[in-house]
């Protein structure tokens, strides 16, 4: 028997409580406020996917004048303005880095890039990279003091250590 879902006003709190079913599942994102109010289309997986790929070469490109430029690429494709915007909820006055009416991908691309253009001016080009435990392919967004994580989780941290331990045995 599922236990009933009373998070509250913050579905944070509720990390635990798995909705029952999609309907679930989609009201608590929308409570969050992360769905759009528009419908979805049927090319949304592909250009989606799409434009994770596009995230993922700025992630593994190989200097940071490359990585720059690809994400400029990129910035441009979202051809949004920024601008201020109040729902009338209690988030209050905000950026949006889109206009309200474009596709979820569109959407997607904006958001991923400008979050990834702040994080890497404040924080440094080099703070955005691949998990060094092999085989994992996980992004590392390092948000660390000393700006050297190496690994996705403390789970490919320990496996590394494990490993590095077997070889000088």
């Amino acid at each position: 028997m599922r236990q009933a879902c009373s998070w509250g006003r913050h579905p944070a709190a509720a990390w635990s409580c798995v909705p029952s079913d999609r309907a679930a599942v989609e009201q608590r994102a929308q409570d969050a406020g992360l769905i759009l109010s528009s419908p979805s289309r049927a090319r949304d997986y592909a250009e989606t996917r799409s434009v994770i790929d596009d995230w993922l070469a700025i992630v593994d490109a190989p200097s940071d004048r490359e990585r720059a430029g690809l994400l400029n690429e990129q910035m441009a494709k979202a051809a949004a303005y920024p601008r201020l915007v109040d729902h009338g909820d209690e988030e209050g006055w905000h950026l949006h880095y889109r206009d309200d009416r474009q596709s979820l991908p569109q959407v997607l691309r904006s958001v991923i890039c400008v979050g990834t253009a702040l994080h890497l001016t404040t924080r440094g080009m080099h703070r955005l990279r691949r998990c060094e435990a092999a085989p994992c392919t996980n992004v590392v967004v390092d948000t660390t003091r000393n700006g050297r994580q190496r690994y996705c989780s403390v789970r490919c941290a320990n496996r590394a250590a494990v490993r590095r331990h077997r070889e000088r045995r």
